[in-house]
């Protein structure tokens, strides 16, 4: 019971989604979307997004994983190129984003501890050895 009031709640998510966009399109091209239109291509939708979960749930176990990775959705979108690409796009640019939050929080925790991060060591070495010099 509660599963269905999950999955109406979400089929209403879906149906508000596609009505705000249908609208955009009516604004931008001109077009007009009847209701039951709109009905359709929620009900679509709907039923195409059951379908890439349970896709992605495979893929994550075929490969003996019980996480979905970005692997696998690349996988799902293989077929539409600029999917792909897109995709393919938005991940790299998350990556970098991780890498750069952690070192970040690694520098801070470091600043926290007193510690000096490698470049810092490098710098006050190369520093000190200037000053024995002189």
């Amino acid at each position: 019971e509660q599963q269905q009031m999950l999955a109406q709640r979400l089929k209403a998510a879906v149906h508000y989604t596609v009505g705000c966009l249908c609208q955009e399109v009516e604004e931008d091209k001109d077009v007009q979307f009847s209701k039951q239109s709109i009905a359709a291509i929620s009900e679509i939708t709907f039923r195409q997004c059951e379908i890439f979960a349970k896709d992605l749930e495979m893929f994550a176990r075929h490969a003996k994983r019980t996480t979905v990775t970005t692997e696998d959705v690349k996988l799902l979108a293989r077929r539409s190129n600029s999917l792909l690409k897109y995709i393919t796009q938005k991940s790299e640019e998350l990556a970098s984003s991780n890498m750069e939050q952690k070192e970040k929080k690694k520098k801070k925790s470091s600043a926290a501890k007193g510690e000096r991060t490698p470049g810092e060591q490098e710098a006050a070495v190369t520093e000190n050895e200037d000053s024995n010099m002189a």
